[in-house]
């Protein structure tokens, strides 16, 4: 009984799929329909929109550093001899704190709290793995050899010594300052 419900609805249904498919001599309303279309004037084109002319874009800071001129002045011996003051320079051979491992950028200032035993002031600061760690004067943190030269409540001056980009090196301030006093 089951079988036969499933083939006589089988068959219903490919009957009625097959209807569409039936052949009809009569079709002079499809053919009257085309021929009024193709009678018809075709539409419009739309012309192209007016292109607005091109402004170059003016550097007018003059207060800010001119991106083309080199930070440092080159002094040459030879044709290709750079002179580089190695008195600025990262130590290589000393084992690298926890904050070292992440960009400034990844590091947060959260706030600030007091040493009980001597009164200096001691940063909190989250990385990016959402750790809080407790960051003293003298503390190194940032990818770029950052020193802690100051704590306040507003922020944590860092001095960075980063590549001049010529073989040597040179000394930069960052802050990293408490969220909403930026």
């Amino acid at each position: 009984m089951n079988r036969t419900i499933k083939h006589l609805s089988l068959i219903a249904l490919l009957a009625s799929l097959l209807q569409g498919c039936i052949w009809v001599d009569d079709s002079s309303d499809l053919k009257l329909f085309v021929r009024e279309k193709l009678a018809a004037p075709g539409g419009g084109i739309e012309p192209l929109p007016e292109l607005i002319a091109y402004e170059a874009f003016v550097y007018e800071g003059p207060w800010q550093r001119d991106p083309f001129v080199p930070l440092l002045p080159q002094q040459f011996l030879d044709d290709d001899e750079v002179v580089v003051a190695p008195t600025i320079m990262p130590d290589f051979n000393r084992i690298k704190e926890y904050l070292e491992e992440f960009p400034v950028e990844q590091l947060q200032m959260v706030g600030t709290i007091t040493s009980p035993m001597d009164g200096q002031l001691i940063a909190l600061v989250r990385d990016s793995n959402s750790e809080v760690h407790q960051i003293k004067m003298g503390a190194r943190m940032g990818i770029d050899y950052g020193v802690v030269v100051n704590i306040d409540e507003r922020g944590i001056e860092l001095k960075e010594i980063v590549s001049n980009g010529r073989g040597g090196w040179m000394s930069r301030p960052r802050v990293v300052k408490l969220p909403g006093l930026e």
